[in-house]
């Protein structure tokens, strides 16, 4: 190995940790600050202290938007496995023109920037006279939830054997019924990686949902969002902390029944 060579791998492995650190040492400060018997934000802490996390059981409607955000993320996640399902097996199996397009277009809400999703669907919402912020809300989620569904199926589809699928039809079985029985145990694995990354982009959605919420429905973001400019005390911090263990509890759980390289696949 050359001195450029060697040189240039080590400038490498510095940027490389240059970026891991600075994307990780916002995460690093949240939980330190989370600890912190501090008032204030102050690092380093003075003392330490649970005070803040034993806070967050006396905000007012915190407790409501937790299970607010809880129930729109279960459920759109469950609808979105329904209709993904149904999507990812048309877009596979059919022979149309124009399916890669529709493909597209169905994971299109990734490309897009939250902020305008937000307005384009409280415009639609209003045109079509729905006035009711849950509904708003979960259908509004379905449609951020659906493209992470749809798009690990489609690659799980790419390398399921359709025929199963026929020679269980031949066995009797109807094709929902062949489906249930033979499809969805084999794509377990993608419906288990979709559902989980859908379950958190629909808990942490912040630029849509401020869109529909309204004083009675406030999701989690919306309603941290309204605890840091009211009281801007480190409770944030330790709810802040709750939700990257709630993440890291998630990818925990993938790496243990699906493994990390089927997850990010």
């Amino acid at each position: 190995m050359t001195g450029t060579d060697r040189f240039f791998r080590l400038f490498a492995w510095g940027m490389g940790l240059f970026c891991v650190l600075f994307l990780l040492l916002p995460i690093a400060i949240t939980l330190v600050v989370s600890f912190s018997g501090s008032p204030v934000y102050t690092l380093p802490p003075p003392d330490w202290s649970l005070r803040w996390y034993l806070a967050l059981g006396r905000k007012t409607g915190l407790i409501e938007a937790v299970g607010l955000s809880l129930n729109l993320a279960l459920v759109s996640t469950v609808v979105s496995l329904v209709l993904g399902t149904a999507a990812a097996i048309g877009v596979a199996r059919g022979n149309f023109r124009g399916k890669a397009a529709i493909a597209t277009f169905a994971v299109s809400p990734l490309m897009m920037p939250g902020l305008v999703l937000g307005v384009a669907m409280l415009q639609f919402f209003r045109d079509m006279g729905l006035r009711d912020a849950y509904g708003s809300l979960l259908l509004a989620h379905v449609v951020i939830t659906l493209p992470f569904i749809l798009r690990t199926l489609l690659a799980a589809l790419g390398a399921f054997d359709f025929s199963m699928i026929d020679a269980a039809r031949t066995l009797g079985l109807s094709y929902p019924r062949a489906v249930l029985k033979v499809l969805i145990p084999n794509l377990a694995p993608a419906y288990l990686t979709g559902g989980l990354f859908a379950f958190l982009a629909s808990m942490d959605n912040y630029p849509i949902s401020i869109f529909l919420t309204d004083a009675r429905n406030k999701t989690l973001p919306i309603k941290m969002l309204q605890i840091l400019e009211e009281q801007p005390d480190p409770s944030i911090a330790a709810l802040s902390s709750a939700l990257i263990l709630l993440a890291v509890a998630v990818l925990v759980f993938g790496a243990r029944t699906v493994g990390l390289n089927r997850m990010i696949q």
